[in-house]
């Protein structure tokens, strides 16, 4: 792994930045896919649930946000905008339309797990280059396999 040590201080690889870019699409992709579940859930424990939904909102929003910072502060350049988030997100679609809370639960903690599936993914790599950038990883999986946990307990019942 090739770092570059320059006048202004540590800069990520393209690797680094690779790595860093992938996780931030899913994060916002996430960000956005919990949005429209919160605003499309209907039906059972509505109200919870679309409570919860903007909990994973806030979480996404927050990580990206954490993650874009720390590629600026390794002279990376995030890429957040709409197509780049469309075209290079690996997030699974969500259906449109009104969804019912069991499949919204079941449609997030999807979406939550694939998240951090790809943090995990990326994370030795990024270790392995900096790591500060991978403790970063560290709470940002942490937070998503915490809410992923929370929301599956909606759906699961003691057999």
């Amino acid at each position: 792994m090739t770092t570059v040590q320059t006048a202004i201080g540590f800069q990520a690889s393209a690797r680094l930045s690779g790595h860093l870019q992938r996780v931030l699409v899913d994060l916002i992709a996430l960000q956005l896919n919990a949005k429209q579940s919160h605003w499309n859930v209907v039906g059972h424990n509505f109200r919870d649930l679309h409570l919860q939904l903007d909990e994973i909102v806030e979480l996404a929003r927050e990580a990206g946000d954490t993650i874009a910072e720390r590629m600026r502060a390794l002279d990376a350049v995030p890429d957040g905008r709409p197509t780049t988030v469309a075209t290079a997100t690996t997030m699974p679609l969500l259906p449109p339309g009104e969804q019912n809370t069991a499949t919204v639960v079941d449609l997030v903690t999807e979406q939550l797990r694939h998240t951090a599936a790809v943090v995990r993914e990326v994370h030795d790599d990024v270790d392995a280059e900096d790591p500060s950038t991978a403790d970063l990883l560290h709470q940002v999986v942490n937070g998503l396999e915490k809410q992923a946990w929370m929301l599956r307990s909606e759906n699961r019942s003691v057999k």
